[in-house]
């Protein structure tokens, strides 16, 4: 499966109920848009959808808080 930024912010808007306008670089869990239950959601979605493994250790802000860095991530995984 892939993952791609359409699929990833739609997925944030609809499921993680989010109403406010997304784009790469908008940080997600730094202005406190999405929080620590909705992060269980995104990386069972992510995992699914994009077919990488996230360790526990690789849930940081440097690779979970924008669109883009979570798809960086994704694709070093893979």
């Amino acid at each position: 499966m892939s993952l791609n930024k359409d699929d990833l912010i739609t997925y944030v808007q609809t499921e993680l109920n989010v109403d406010e306008p997304i784009a790469g670089d908008t940080e997600l869990f730094s202005t406190g848009m999405l929080d620590s239950v909705s992060m269980v959601g995104l990386i069972a979605f992510i995992e699914d959808k994009g077919g990488a493994h996230v360790q526990p250790a690789d849930v940081t802000l440097d690779n979970f808080d924008t669109i883009d860095a979570i798809l960086d991530y994704v694709t070093k995984q893979n």
